[in-house]
């Protein structure tokens, strides 16, 4: 059984077709039936603007991921001088000095992107070019604090 390219079969195998949106006739139809399926989100360059605002976000779930760790290990620190030299000994290694240089950076970029993204919702840094200017701004400045923080931690 054949069905024409506007009507598609659903799990029970009656046609959906009254369910999608028909497109009129034109060119914006035909653009329509030719539209990408799959992206390839490498070949795709984003704007400096919409790079920031991804890492403001995979900064936020870093952030939000570190903060049980960060608690227990206060919390082990304080415990007593045990616990203390246990934590103090993790600070030493390598992999734990480069997750925090890795949450340095996420707290910088979080919060350099969030004042950045309050003050777009008040209308400063609107335009195209203030817009970039300060997104190019919070990426370095995050890159910069996370050096700083690098020269602090070896």
């Amino acid at each position: 059984m054949t069905q024409p390219p506007d009507q598609r079969l659903d799990a029970s195998g009656d046609s959906s077709a009254s369910q999608l949106p028909r497109p009129s006739a034109g060119p914006d139809a035909v653009a329509l039936l030719h539209r990408p399926v799959f992206l390839d989100l490498m070949r795709i360059q984003l704007p400096v603007g919409a790079l920031t605002s991804i890492a403001h976000r995979i900064s936020g779930v870093v952030l939000v991921a570190s903060v049980p760790i960060a608690i227990y290990l206060l919390g082990l620190s304080l415990r007593d001088e045990t616990g203390f030299s246990q934590v103090t000994a993790l600070f030493t290694r390598f992999a734990v000095k480069a997750a925090m240089l890795f949450m340095v950076w996420a707290l910088a970029q979080h919060v350099l992107g969030g004042v950045r993204h309050l003050l777009t919702d008040f209308g400063i840094g609107s335009p195209l070019r203030a817009a970039r200017r300060s997104a190019w701004f919070v990426n370095l400045a995050a890159v910069a604090v996370a050096l700083f923080a690098a020269g602090a931690l070896w």
